[in-house]
């Protein structure tokens, strides 16, 4: 088996196309077939769906793809093992971080990366816990920076490092008249505007109204930040956001926070990893490290988001 035929194949079902897979490896879209052919060939079975758009792996294909996968992760860490003593890391390091990290979360730990690791190449995609966890079960990712509820311990079979609470915000536009302070029972009564179900704040918020019996009303879905933001400042309900990431935004003169009194949602983050990682230990190292110092960081170090963005007015 030829592993440049392997990574042609691979690299089709990561872009979804012959087209994104030539670009990302530098070939013709004609080399680009004619290897991921020549693959087919050698194990006898069909391996995308040509039919689909954009092109999905068949069920052979998948397999052959979480085996390839590792097949090539292990030659690259057999290279790094023999490589003389200084040889740079290179290779693709994939890593996935929780939707709810800002920009400015991320900057840090990428920058460092890339300081230390030029030869490294970083694949960096964004997702919900559960999905990530997935994705780094199947080897799919590399690493991974999620956030589960309070006391939910990642999965067995991935090291795990703790990197500490992490809290967020519940905002409102003030004409939606949330009381101030606010206990669980008040906020019940009001619509939410949150990201998908997979999202562990949701998660949280559910399980605290399920408990005590209380109605949790979703009105509206949205997966981008800026944009729920927009419609929780039109007064389409209340919503949670990263203490940062309502500082930097547009519309945090839009809306109020909201003092609550029986009730903090809070989750605690995680840096997962498959093990062994054997030549991207160090890189995972770094990257939980500046992660875990950027999360710890209190976002009033600069600006307070309590003197940024008005509290909610007292009800009367």
């Amino acid at each position: 088996m030829n592993t440049h035929d392997l990574d042609a194949f691979i690299a089709v079902v990561e872009t979804g196309s012959i087209v994104a897979a030539s670009v990302r490896l530098n070939l013709t879209q004609p080399g680009v077939t004619r290897r991921v052919q020549n693959l087919e060939d050698t194990l006898g079975v069909p391996l995308l769906d040509r039919k689909a758009k954009p092109l999905r792996p068949t069920a052979a294909g998948r397999e052959a793809y979480e085996q390839g996968r590792r097949v090539l992760g292990a030659l690259a860490d057999l290279a790094a093992s023999v490589a003389p003593a200084g040889t740079e890391t290179a290779g693709e390091f994939r890593v996935g971080v929780m939707a709810h990290l800002s920009e400015a979360a991320l900057s840090a730990p990428l920058d460092a990366l890339r300081e230390a690791y030029p030869r490294l190449l970083l694949r960096v995609g964004s997702g919900w816990s559960p999905q990530l966890v997935e994705q780094l079960q199947r080897n799919a990712l590399d690493a991974a920076a999620v956030c589960l509820p309070e006391g939910l311990a990642p999965p067995d079979g991935l090291a795990a490092d703790d990197l500490g609470p992490q809290r967020v915000l519940l905002v409102a536009a003030p004409r939606l008249g949330v009381p101030s302070p606010a206990r669980l029972n008040d906020l019940a009564g009001f619509p939410w505007v949150m990201s998908e179900s997979g999202c562990g704040f949701r998660q949280v918020i559910r399980r605290s109204f399920e408990a005590e019996r209380l109605p949790f009303t979703v009105a509206i879905e949205a997966s981008n930040n800026d944009l729920r933001l927009s419609l929780i400042a039109r007064g389409l309900g209340i919503g949670v956001v990263a203490p940062d990431a309502l500082v930097r935004s547009r519309w945090r003169d839009e809306v109020a926070i909201i003092d609550t009194v029986d009730f903090r949602p809070q989750v605690r983050a995680w840096m997962l990893h498959r093990l062994p990682a054997s030549r991207l230990m160090q890189p995972i190292a770094l990257f939980r490290d500046t992660l875990r110092d950027t999360l710890a960081e209190d976002p009033a170090a600069s600006t307070n988001p309590a003197e940024a963005v008005p509290a909610m007015p007292p009800s009367v």
